[in-house]
């Protein structure tokens, strides 16, 4: 070979690979690489220089191809959107993802009513009727009486109402098989409607005769041999009461006139009796009543003192009355003697049960009044 020859293959050899430039009629391998590993823009596609065909410049399978200038690339087609990736927005914000409610337990619906007042939609409408009524026309008219009548008065007329109520005590006494009751019940209706002057003046609660006033009626015996109190009521002019109450009670308070008549049957001596009752019962509750008002459920509070009040009746004819435990009392130390000026303590007695408190009515309850305090 010819040193000529030699020059010109040299030559040839120092000179740059051409560019092979990538167009659309590149095979489908070709074209599905370059989908996948050159990205779209929206604007026009940036140019590049060519590089060496060598094969320490080739480009690896995960390397972006930049293709050369002037090449014209098809955009691929949109991929199927992902049914788990979250909505995308008008404006390309991704919205965010909805709160994680976690162990929340969210109850909706009415409460029931408590199973001893299933009524108590229309028990409360009743209260909040009573109440108006009260704060309107009662509660200023029992605070006129008050000041109108001095109180030795106004306890005449009390007892004088309670002791037309003794002979219906002493009848339900009788069917409580209770005679040794009734017996006194019947003295004590004797003792007050001759010495006590018709019943104006308690004269058998004091000396020599300490016979106290005693409540009972139907409602009492009824409960006594077990029937319950039934559906919890709020009547108007009755106030708080139950189905047992307002049948026993409207029993009691028809048997006496219907037994003695006129004048206890005389609508003007109806009238009158309720009305003094019902403003002298106002005028003894009034801080009860309070209290309750101010309470966080004044209606709850009216429910649960009348119950438990009558349940206490109930209990105290049954002879089950709970007794208190007395206070405990600390034991002397055994080595060390008190000192000599230091009293000995007293005893401390025994806690007597005390009588089952009276009733709080918002008005007078009209089937049966209520007895004095003692």
């Amino acid at each position: 070979m010819s040193l000529s020859t030699l020059a010109a293959a040299a030559a040839l050899a120092a000179q740059p690979a051409p560019v092979v430039p990538v167009t659309a009629t590149q095979t489908p391998a070709a074209t599905a690489a370059l989908d996948a590993t050159v990205p779209v823009t929206s604007g026009p596609l940036p140019s590049a220089p060519a590089t060496p065909a060598s094969s320490e410049a080739a480009p690896s399978s995960s390397a972006p191809v930049a293709p050369a200038a002037g090449t014209d690339v098809a955009a691929p087609s949109p991929a199927a959107p992902d049914p788990a990736a979250p909505a995308t927005a008008a404006g390309g914000n991704t919205p965010p993802p909805p709160p994680v409610q976690g162990n929340e337990i969210v109850v909706s619906g009415h409460s029931k009513p408590p199973p001893q007042d299933p009524m108590q939609a229309v028990n409360l409408k009743s209260y909040e009727v009573v109440q108006k009524v009260d704060d309107k026309f009662v509660a200023p008219l029992a605070r006129g009486y008050q000041k109108a009548l001095p109180s030795p008065v106004r306890a005449g007329l009390r007892h004088f109402l309670s002791n037309l109520t003794e002979p219906v005590v002493a009848l339900n006494f009788l069917l409580q098989l209770k005679p040794g009751k009734a017996a006194e019940t019947v003295g004590r209706f004797a003792i007050n409607s001759t010495i006590g002057v018709g019943g104006l003046i308690d004269v058998a609660k004091a000396k020599p005769f300490n016979l106290p006033y005693r409540r009972n009626g139907l409602a009492w015996t009824l409960g006594y041999y077990g029937v319950g109190p039934g559906p919890y009521l709020f009547l108007p002019l009755v106030g708080p009461t139950s189905l047992r109450d307002v049948i026993g009670l409207t029993i009691d308070r028809a048997l006496l006139p219907a037994a003695v008549g006129k004048p206890l049957t005389n609508p003007a001596y109806v009238v009158a009796s309720n009305v003094i009752k019902s403003l002298d019962d106002r005028v003894q509750t009034d801080a009860e009543l309070r209290q309750m008002r101010e309470s966080d459920d004044p209606y709850g509070s009216y429910r649960k003192a009348y119950l438990a009040q009558r349940q206490a009746e109930i209990d105290h004819l049954r002879g089950r009355d709970k007794k208190p435990v007395p206070a405990p009392v600390a034991p002397a130390p055994a080595t060390v003697a008190p000192p000599a000026a230091e009293p000995t303590p007293a005893p401390v007695a025994a806690a007597v049960p005390s009588p089952p408190p009276a009733p709080t009515f918002v008005s007078n309850p009209v089937v049966q009044p209520l007895p004095e305090k003692r």
